[in-house]
């Protein structure tokens, strides 16, 4: 990542970047330069001042404008739109200046004299988030390796730098793993990953159950679906326990390290990025990981059920019966809908034996979800009003989406089955709200303390967009960090 530091004055005489505000007085439309501490020399403020009218800059969020400066310091000025200097734009400020400075080595950054921990927070997550690019071998290093960012306290500020250190390196990790291609990433792969992870600090606990604990504990979802792979399936029990939590939150992820769709397989057009399915794991491991580096004084288990759904003679059927961890059976005549059926065991086993008080789970589970909210917005679910608007709060103020969906009473009778006690994948009702219905089936005594998203349309971007980077998106990983830090 971006190396970040603090300073009072200018060491460095490179490369200068001021902010600039949107116009907010519509009889005053020109963009105005920030306050900052310390203050551009008179020389600079006077160049600024003259290029603002004739530049036609608007200060929008994310706007830039280079200005070369041969034989002078600094040797290059940048002007950078930081719009109602809300933290939203100085995400995508913050987005942009990585990508206006790619071919630079390092940039120098005046802070607004009146600046906040949110801004400061905000502004560094865009850095380090649009800084990202994945790669596999050896690839050209990007030029930008550092950003000094100039303030009258630094000292003060220091906090909110290593939140946002933190909160885009754990969303770095989530992409990491949901990019990662699936000739790799099989679940063993996966625990792995997350064994190496959690081993950089004592405090975590992590247990792994491979098909014999599977099979000997009852988890006939997860054994199901990863059942016609080679790469046997795997269940993820991550957990964060400081002393002084007062709250227990679980986290769950699904974790489907490749989906053909099984024997009801899926056209190749819709198979080619199903690396992603187990973006919800990602997010939720990254979470987990995250709320141990900051100490949250939170309880977090995270549970991630992998496997990977392939075609082959040990495939399980469409028409099948599956026995779930709870005890209870569901018909699954569609072997694509198997996403609800591993997070079903973990969801039971949540109830059962961990008994939390909140109960979360992130899954790519639908492609409805894209049809009802576009590419950006995840599905979320909840009988839980209280819970539902503190969820939603700090997805958005992390800079993600998301938007609650109802949960009719009326589609229920579609979840009947004449063999089994429940159908996991009916053809009738709206796609995402039948699959939150039956997920909740698994919640117990926990119904009215769960919540769902389901975040298969924002985990994929299919282009660069403010903080946002082309493939995973490690969407998710904000808004939890953001939730788990109000809990304490």
């Amino acid at each position: 990542m971006l190396a970040i530091s603090l300073a009072v004055a200018v060491d460095r005489s490179d490369v200068l970047v001021l902010p600039v505000r949107a116009a907010t007085d519509p009889d005053h439309p020109a963009p105005t330069l920030v306050a900052t501490t310390p203050p551009p020399t008179d020389e600079v403020r006077a160049e600024v001042e003259a290029l603002l009218p004739v530049a036609r800059l608007t200060g929008r969020p994310g706007e830039t404008l280079s200005q070369l400066r041969p034989g002078r310091t600094p040797g290059r000025l940048i002007l950078l739109g930081v719009g109602d200097g809300g933290e939203r734009s100085w995400r995508a400020a913050g987005a942009a200046l990585a990508r206006a400075a790619v071919a630079e080595t390092h940039v120098t950054f005046s802070l607004p004299a009146d600046v906040t921990d949110g801004v400061v927070r905000a502004f560094v997550e865009g850095l380090l988030l649009a800084s990202y690019r994945y790669r596999l071998g050896e690839g050209e290093p990007p030029a930008l390796t550092g950003v000094t960012l100039l303030a009258a306290a630094p000292q003060a500020l220091t906090g909110a730098v290593e939140t946002a250190r933190t909160t885009a390196r754990m969303t770095r990790f989530a992409r990491d793993l949901t990019n990662t291609p699936s000739s790799v990433k099989t679940p063993q792969w996966f625990a792995g990953q997350v064994a190496s992870a959690a081993a950089e600090d004592p405090d975590l606990h992590l247990r792994v159950r491979g098909p014999q604990e599977l099979a000997a504990e009852g988890f006939g979802g997860i054994l199901a679906v990863g059942g016609g792979s080679a790469s046997a399936p795997r269940l993820v029990e991550l957990g964060w326990r400081p002393a002084d939590a007062r709250l227990h939150v679980v986290l769950v992820g699904k974790g489907i390290t490749f989906d053909t769709g099984g024997i009801s397989i899926k056209p190749v057009s819709a198979m080619k990025l199903m690396r992603k399915d187990m973006a919800g794991a990602a997010a939720v491991v990254a979470a987990t990981l995250g709320a141990a580096a900051l100490r949250l004084p939170v309880r977090v288990t995270a549970l991630t059920p992998l496997a990977e759904n392939m075609v082959s003679g040990a495939a399980f059927r469409p028409g099948d019966v599956i026995r779930h961890y709870d005890g209870t059976t569901s018909e699954s005549t569609n072997s694509d809908a198997e996403g609800r059926l591993v997070l079903a065991d973990a969801l039971g086993y949540a109830a059962r034996e961990l008994r939390p008080d909140l109960l979360v789970d992130l899954a790519t589970l639908t492609g409805a979800n894209a049809v009802a909210l576009g590419k950006r917005t995840g599905a979320l679910y909840s009988d839980n009003d209280e819970l539902a608007a503190a969820v939603l709060a700090a997805v958005d103020e992390a800079g993600e989406a998301a938007w609650r969906m109802p949960l009719p009473a009326d589609y229920l009778e579609y979840l009947g089955s004449d063999l089994a006690d429940r159908h996991s994948s009916p053809a009738r009702g709206a796609g995402s709200v039948i699959a939150a219905l039956y997920l909740r089936e698994f919640t117990g005594e926990l119904r009215d303390r769960w919540l769902h998203i389901d975040m298969s349309a924002p985990s994929w971007a299919d282009g660069d967009d403010a903080e946002l980077t082309r493939g995973a998106t490690g969407w998710g990983v904000r808004g939890l960090l953001r939730w788990l830090a109000t809990l304490g």
